[in-house]
Protein backbone atom coordinates (compact mmCIF):
# COMPACT_ATOMS: atom_id res chain seq x y z
CA UNK A 1 0.00 0.00 0.00
CA UNK A 2 1.10 3.58 -0.61
CA UNK A 3 0.38 6.48 1.73
CA UNK A 4 -1.15 9.68 0.37
CA UNK A 5 -0.97 12.71 2.65
CA UNK A 6 -3.77 15.24 2.16
CA UNK A 7 -3.49 19.03 2.77
CA UNK A 8 -5.10 18.70 6.22
CA UNK A 9 -2.47 16.13 7.25
CA UNK A 10 -4.81 13.15 6.99
CA UNK A 11 -3.20 10.05 5.47
CA UNK A 12 -5.05 7.69 3.14
CA UNK A 13 -3.75 4.34 1.94
CA UNK A 14 -4.22 3.04 -1.63
CA UNK A 15 -2.99 0.29 -3.87
CA UNK A 16 -0.05 1.36 -6.06
CA UNK A 17 -1.27 2.63 -9.44
CA UNK A 18 -4.24 4.55 -8.04
CA UNK A 19 -5.09 7.55 -10.22
CA UNK A 20 -5.15 11.12 -8.98
CA UNK A 21 -8.85 11.22 -9.84
CA UNK A 22 -9.56 8.17 -7.69
CA UNK A 23 -7.81 9.86 -4.76
CA UNK A 24 -9.94 12.98 -5.29
CA UNK A 25 -13.13 10.90 -5.43
CA UNK A 26 -12.19 9.23 -2.14
CA UNK A 27 -12.08 12.67 -0.49
CA UNK A 28 -15.60 13.61 -1.55
CA UNK A 29 -17.98 13.98 -4.52
CA UNK A 30 -18.00 17.77 -4.30
CA UNK A 31 -14.23 17.98 -4.72
CA UNK A 32 -14.31 15.36 -7.49
CA UNK A 33 -16.72 17.57 -9.41
CA UNK A 34 -14.66 20.72 -8.88
CA UNK A 35 -11.18 19.26 -9.43
CA UNK A 36 -9.38 20.28 -12.64
CA UNK A 37 -6.04 18.62 -11.91
CA UNK A 38 -3.93 17.72 -8.86
CA UNK A 39 -0.51 18.17 -7.34
CA UNK A 40 1.89 15.42 -6.28
CA UNK A 41 4.53 16.73 -3.87
CA UNK A 42 3.72 20.21 -5.15
CA UNK A 43 4.00 19.39 -8.85
CA UNK A 44 0.83 19.89 -10.96
CA UNK A 45 -0.30 16.67 -12.68
CA UNK A 46 -3.22 15.33 -14.71
CA UNK A 47 -6.05 13.62 -12.87
CA UNK A 48 -5.30 10.52 -14.94
CA UNK A 49 -1.79 10.20 -13.47
CA UNK A 50 -1.09 6.89 -11.75
CA UNK A 51 0.53 7.20 -8.33
CA UNK A 52 2.97 4.47 -7.29
CA UNK A 53 4.69 5.94 -4.23
CA UNK A 54 4.01 7.78 -1.00
CA UNK A 55 3.29 11.43 -1.74
CA UNK A 56 1.73 14.66 -0.56
CA UNK A 57 -1.45 15.25 -2.53
CA UNK A 58 -3.83 18.11 -3.21
CA UNK A 59 -6.60 18.72 -5.73
CA UNK A 60 -6.50 21.79 -7.97
CA UNK A 61 -9.74 23.69 -8.47
CA UNK A 62 -10.47 27.01 -10.15
CA UNK A 63 -10.08 28.68 -6.76
CA UNK A 64 -6.30 28.22 -7.01
CA UNK A 65 -3.95 29.98 -9.45
CA UNK A 66 -2.61 26.62 -10.63
CA UNK A 67 -6.15 25.41 -11.24
CA UNK A 68 -6.97 28.54 -13.25
CA UNK A 69 -3.86 27.96 -15.36
CA UNK A 70 -4.95 24.41 -16.19
CA UNK A 71 -8.39 25.57 -17.34
CA UNK A 72 -6.94 28.45 -19.37
CA UNK A 73 -4.25 26.35 -21.01
CA UNK A 74 -6.77 23.68 -21.95
CA UNK A 75 -8.96 26.40 -23.47
CA UNK A 76 -6.04 27.56 -25.63
CA UNK A 77 -5.68 24.00 -26.99
CA UNK A 78 -9.42 23.88 -27.67
CA UNK A 79 -9.15 27.13 -29.60
CA UNK A 80 -6.19 25.81 -31.61
CA UNK A 81 -8.15 22.67 -32.45
CA UNK A 82 -11.12 24.76 -33.60
CA UNK A 83 -8.91 27.04 -35.73
CA UNK A 84 -7.06 24.20 -37.45
CA UNK A 85 -10.34 22.36 -38.07
CA UNK A 86 -11.94 25.43 -39.68
CA UNK A 87 -8.81 26.67 -41.48
CA UNK A 88 -6.68 23.60 -42.34
CA UNK A 89 -3.91 25.66 -43.97
CA UNK A 90 -3.31 27.55 -40.71
CA UNK A 91 -0.28 26.58 -38.63
CA UNK A 92 -0.56 26.59 -34.84
CA UNK A 93 2.54 28.04 -33.16
CA UNK A 94 2.24 28.40 -29.38
CA UNK A 95 -0.51 29.15 -26.89
CA UNK A 96 -0.01 29.59 -23.14
CA UNK A 97 -2.25 30.54 -20.26
CA UNK A 98 -1.90 34.18 -19.16
CA UNK A 99 -3.44 36.35 -16.49
CA UNK A 100 -7.24 36.35 -16.90
CA UNK A 101 -7.14 34.14 -19.98
CA UNK A 102 -5.05 32.64 -22.74
CA UNK A 103 -3.86 33.21 -26.28
CA UNK A 104 -2.62 31.22 -29.25
CA UNK A 105 -0.40 32.39 -32.09
CA UNK A 106 -1.27 31.28 -35.63
CA UNK A 107 0.41 31.51 -39.00
CA UNK A 108 -2.30 32.28 -41.55
CA UNK A 109 -2.19 34.25 -44.78
CA UNK A 110 -5.57 35.95 -44.34
CA UNK A 111 -6.22 38.08 -41.25
CA UNK A 112 -8.75 36.75 -38.76
CA UNK A 113 -11.96 38.78 -38.91
CA UNK A 114 -14.68 39.27 -36.31
CA UNK A 115 -16.74 36.80 -38.35
CA UNK A 116 -13.89 34.29 -38.08
CA UNK A 117 -13.73 34.73 -34.30
CA UNK A 118 -17.46 34.05 -34.01
CA UNK A 119 -17.05 30.89 -36.12
CA UNK A 120 -14.07 29.74 -34.05
CA UNK A 121 -15.97 30.28 -30.81
CA UNK A 122 -18.93 28.31 -32.17
CA UNK A 123 -16.61 25.48 -33.20
CA UNK A 124 -15.05 25.48 -29.74
CA UNK A 125 -18.50 25.03 -28.22
CA UNK A 126 -19.19 22.13 -30.57
CA UNK A 127 -15.92 20.42 -29.66
CA UNK A 128 -16.52 21.01 -25.96
CA UNK A 129 -20.01 19.51 -26.24
CA UNK A 130 -18.50 16.30 -27.66
CA UNK A 131 -16.58 15.88 -24.37
CA UNK A 132 -13.48 14.64 -26.21
CA UNK A 133 -10.94 12.92 -23.93
CA UNK A 134 -7.67 14.84 -23.53
CA UNK A 135 -4.89 12.25 -23.43
CA UNK A 136 -1.26 12.75 -22.51
CA UNK A 137 1.32 10.99 -24.69
CA UNK A 138 5.09 10.84 -24.63
CA UNK A 139 7.50 10.19 -27.49
CA UNK A 140 11.27 9.94 -27.89
CA UNK A 141 12.78 13.14 -29.28
CA UNK A 142 13.52 11.82 -32.79
CA UNK A 143 10.07 10.26 -33.12
CA UNK A 144 8.48 13.54 -32.07
CA UNK A 145 10.53 15.49 -34.61
CA UNK A 146 9.63 13.04 -37.36
CA UNK A 147 5.95 13.22 -36.42
CA UNK A 148 5.73 17.02 -36.70
CA UNK A 149 7.93 17.18 -39.78
CA UNK A 150 5.47 14.89 -41.54
CA UNK A 151 2.68 17.26 -40.51
CA UNK A 152 4.73 20.22 -41.83
CA UNK A 153 4.51 21.86 -38.40
CA UNK A 154 7.71 23.90 -38.49
CA UNK A 155 6.92 25.82 -35.30
CA UNK A 156 6.54 22.64 -33.26
CA UNK A 157 9.74 21.24 -34.77
CA UNK A 158 11.64 24.37 -33.73
CA UNK A 159 10.25 24.15 -30.19
CA UNK A 160 11.28 20.49 -29.88
CA UNK A 161 14.75 21.22 -31.25
CA UNK A 162 15.14 23.88 -28.57
CA UNK A 163 14.45 21.47 -25.71
CA UNK A 164 17.42 20.02 -23.79
CA UNK A 165 18.72 16.72 -25.16
CA UNK A 166 17.37 13.78 -23.21
CA UNK A 167 14.31 15.66 -21.95
CA UNK A 168 11.06 13.74 -22.33
CA UNK A 169 8.75 15.08 -25.03
CA UNK A 170 5.10 15.14 -24.01
CA UNK A 171 1.98 15.86 -26.05
CA UNK A 172 -1.73 16.18 -25.47
CA UNK A 173 -4.16 14.68 -27.94
CA UNK A 174 -7.88 15.46 -28.25
CA UNK A 175 -9.57 13.90 -31.23
CA UNK A 176 -7.35 14.39 -34.27
CA UNK A 177 -5.64 17.42 -32.73
CA UNK A 178 -2.28 16.93 -31.03
CA UNK A 179 -0.12 19.61 -29.43
CA UNK A 180 3.31 19.74 -27.87
CA UNK A 181 2.85 20.52 -24.17
CA UNK A 182 4.17 19.76 -20.69
CA UNK A 183 0.69 19.95 -19.18
CA UNK A 184 -1.21 19.29 -17.07
CA UNK A 185 -4.60 19.57 -18.76
CA UNK A 186 -8.23 18.80 -18.12
CA UNK A 187 -9.45 15.23 -18.56
CA UNK A 188 -11.78 16.15 -21.45
CA UNK A 189 -13.04 19.09 -23.48
CA UNK A 190 -16.46 18.88 -21.83
CA UNK A 191 -15.21 20.82 -18.81
CA UNK A 192 -14.72 23.89 -21.02
CA UNK A 193 -18.08 25.66 -21.18
CA UNK A 194 -17.72 29.31 -20.23
CA UNK A 195 -15.25 30.97 -22.60
CA UNK A 196 -15.08 33.98 -24.89
CA UNK A 197 -12.71 35.06 -27.66
CA UNK A 198 -11.76 38.69 -27.20
CA UNK A 199 -9.43 40.07 -29.84
CA UNK A 200 -6.73 39.53 -32.45
CA UNK A 201 -3.31 41.16 -32.49
CA UNK A 202 -0.02 40.78 -34.32
CA UNK A 203 2.86 39.02 -32.57
CA UNK A 204 6.32 38.10 -33.77
CA UNK A 205 7.21 34.42 -33.46
CA UNK A 206 8.94 33.97 -30.09
CA UNK A 207 8.77 37.74 -29.52
CA UNK A 208 11.62 38.42 -31.96
CA UNK A 209 10.99 41.16 -34.54
CA UNK A 210 13.37 39.39 -36.91
CA UNK A 211 10.90 36.52 -37.10
CA UNK A 212 7.63 36.22 -38.95
CA UNK A 213 4.61 38.19 -37.75
CA UNK A 214 1.87 35.83 -36.55
CA UNK A 215 -1.74 36.43 -35.54
CA UNK A 216 -2.49 36.13 -31.83
CA UNK A 217 -6.04 35.38 -30.74
CA UNK A 218 -6.84 36.25 -27.13
CA UNK A 219 -9.55 34.59 -25.10
CA UNK A 220 -10.76 34.13 -21.56
CA UNK A 221 -12.40 31.24 -19.73
CA UNK A 222 -14.00 30.64 -16.36
CA UNK A 223 -15.36 27.72 -14.41
CA UNK A 224 -18.82 29.30 -13.99
CA UNK A 225 -21.01 31.41 -16.26
CA UNK A 226 -21.49 34.16 -13.67
CA UNK A 227 -17.70 34.50 -13.37
CA UNK A 228 -17.38 34.95 -17.14
CA UNK A 229 -20.26 37.44 -17.24
CA UNK A 230 -18.71 39.50 -14.46
CA UNK A 231 -15.34 39.54 -16.21
CA UNK A 232 -16.84 40.61 -19.55
CA UNK A 233 -18.75 43.36 -17.76
CA UNK A 234 -15.48 44.53 -16.20
CA UNK A 235 -13.80 44.59 -19.63
CA UNK A 236 -16.64 46.72 -21.02
CA UNK A 237 -16.20 49.21 -18.18
CA UNK A 238 -12.48 49.40 -18.91
CA UNK A 239 -13.23 50.08 -22.58
CA UNK A 240 -15.49 52.96 -21.60
CA UNK A 241 -12.62 54.53 -19.68
CA UNK A 242 -10.04 53.94 -22.43
CA UNK A 243 -8.20 57.22 -22.99
CA UNK A 244 -8.30 56.74 -26.77
CA UNK A 245 -12.07 56.41 -26.71
CA UNK A 246 -12.56 59.33 -24.29
CA UNK A 247 -10.18 61.56 -26.21
CA UNK A 248 -12.14 61.03 -29.41
CA UNK A 249 -15.59 61.35 -27.83
CA UNK A 250 -14.69 64.52 -25.87
CA UNK A 251 -12.93 66.04 -28.89
CA UNK A 252 -9.68 66.36 -26.93
CA UNK A 253 -7.29 64.56 -29.28
CA UNK A 254 -7.06 61.96 -32.01
CA UNK A 255 -4.58 59.25 -32.97
CA UNK A 256 -3.47 58.65 -36.53
CA UNK A 257 -1.58 55.39 -37.04
CA UNK A 258 -0.30 56.53 -40.43
CA UNK A 259 1.73 59.21 -38.62
CA UNK A 260 3.13 56.72 -36.15
CA UNK A 261 1.83 54.51 -33.33
CA UNK A 262 0.86 56.41 -30.19
CA UNK A 263 1.37 59.89 -31.67
CA UNK A 264 -1.28 62.31 -30.39
CA UNK A 265 -2.85 65.15 -32.35
CA UNK A 266 -4.26 67.62 -29.82
CA UNK A 267 -7.52 69.35 -30.71
CA UNK A 268 -8.21 72.93 -29.43
CA UNK A 269 -10.06 71.74 -26.30
CA UNK A 270 -7.38 69.19 -25.56
CA UNK A 271 -4.65 71.70 -26.24
CA UNK A 272 -6.07 74.07 -23.63
CA UNK A 273 -6.35 71.25 -21.12
CA UNK A 274 -2.79 70.15 -21.79
CA UNK A 275 -1.55 73.74 -21.36
CA UNK A 276 -3.25 74.05 -17.97
CA UNK A 277 -1.76 70.77 -16.79
CA UNK A 278 1.73 71.74 -17.98
CA UNK A 279 1.47 75.16 -16.29
CA UNK A 280 0.48 73.51 -13.00
CA UNK A 281 3.29 70.97 -13.37
CA UNK A 282 5.88 73.72 -13.94
CA UNK A 283 4.65 75.80 -10.96
CA UNK A 284 4.77 72.82 -8.61
CA UNK A 285 8.34 72.07 -9.66
CA UNK A 286 9.46 75.70 -9.18
CA UNK A 287 7.84 75.80 -5.73
CA UNK A 288 9.68 72.61 -4.81
CA UNK A 289 13.01 74.15 -5.83
CA UNK A 290 13.49 72.42 -9.15
CA UNK A 291 14.66 74.01 -12.39
CA UNK A 292 13.48 72.87 -15.79
CA UNK A 293 15.82 72.03 -18.66
CA UNK A 294 15.05 71.05 -22.23
CA UNK A 295 16.92 68.52 -24.35
CA UNK A 296 16.66 67.63 -28.05
CA UNK A 297 14.10 64.96 -28.86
Amino acid sequence: MIKITLPDGKIKEFEPGVSALEVVKSIGPGLAKAALAATIDGKPVDLSLKINRDAKFSALTFDSEQGKEVLRHSASHLMAQAVTDLFPDTKAAIGPAIEDGYYYDFDRKEPFSSTDLAAIEKKMSELAAKDIPIVRQEMPREQALEHFRKLDEAYKVELIEGLPAGEGISFYKQGEFIDLCRGPHLSSTGRLKHFKLLSVAGAYWRGDERNKMLQRIYGTVFDKKEQLDEHLKKLEEIKKRDHRKLGRELDLFSLHEEAGPGLVYWHPKGGRMRGLIEDHWRKRHYVAGYDIVYTPH
